[in-house]
């Protein structure tokens, strides 16, 4: 017997209720950027803004049309039924609060207190790593803890908040694509979180772990982890070439098996995206 279905959260709550762990979960994750360019011929820019819905292909022509379907027909959707109605959420409006604010400080770095201190009536940390992981379970944002030896070390870290899929982030945003592709800086994070959901989505139902790495100024944008294998991942969107001082901070501290650079002198971003996270790590 399979069991499919949109909705995560509910699939796993049936299956373990019913089928008493007598089952194998296939992940299907976000369409990656192969899946979009293949069928729909999509450029990279192209998947970059509008992520990796192809039920929304169809209306890209008409942006607030395009906006209106991934607010409405899937965050919306998701929020209402595949979380609300299926968990014990005492405080639904921070939820969303929590969910928009991940959208807008995706790949960034942004410890529990900050977060806090910009959501009213946010109750304590432990209630909004609760409704992280409730974002995460339902595929649409994640806090990626920091690489630590010591899994308390780990737990205890501000989070790098990640969305699943770009769409999230760029539908709920006043300006359209072009105004959107000649901001640098937020074109910058848009790359940033295009290569993180794609790590965060092609290490679902893999033993590989997924973190960031940062001491003091020092930074790794992505650490992949399996077993005594580590690969750190940088992402930069400009052409010039710079330093990475994180990179070899890490690199000193731990025993790297790879370090790349995605995008401007490394490996090019559509390259990158055309494999998974376990290609990576091998």
């Amino acid at each position: 017997m399979v069991v499919l279905g949109s909705a995560p959260l509910l699939i796993q709550k049936g299956l373990h209720e019913s089928l008493a762990g007598r089952f194998e979960v296939i992940p299907v994750p976000h369409w990656s950027f192969s899946e979009m360019q293949e069928a729909f011929g999509w450029s990279l820019d192209e998947f970059i803004y509008h992520g990796g819905y192809p039920g929304s292909v169809p209306l890209i022509a008409e942006p607030e049309r395009w906006k209106r379907y991934i607010i409405d027909s899937l965050i919306e959707t998701t929020i209402s039924r595949d979380i609300l109605l299926l968990t014990r959420v005492d405080k639904p409006a921070l939820l969303r609060r929590l969910f928009h604010l991940a959208c807008e400080y995706s790949g960034q770095i942004l410890s529990y207190q900050k977060m806090l201190g910009q959501l009213v009536d946010a109750g304590n940390t432990v209630t909004l790593a609760h409704y992280l992981e409730l974002l995460k379970g339902a595929g649409m944002v994640a806090g990626l803890s920091k690489f630590a030896h010591g899994l308390v070390r780990q737990r205890g870290s501000s989070p790098k908040l990640l969305v699943f899929n770009t769409a999230l982030m760029t539908a709920q945003r006043s300006e359209g694509f072009a105004e959107i592709r000649r901001d640098g800086d937020y074109w910058g994070r848009l790359v940033e979180s295009v290569v993180g959901s794609h790590l965060l989505n092609t290490t679902m139902g893999t033993s590989i772990e997924l973190t960031y790495w940062r001491d003091r100024n020092l930074e790794v944008d992505f650490v992949l982890r399996l077993g005594k294998k580590i690969t750190a991942v940088e992402v930069k969107s400009g052409r010039r070439r710079e330093s990475l001082p994180g990179m070899a901070a890490f690199d000193k501290q731990f025993r790297v098996q790879h370090k790349f650079l995605v995008g401007g002198q490394g490996i090019p971003l559509e390259e990158f995206l055309s494999k998974p996270a376990a290609h990576w790590i091998a």
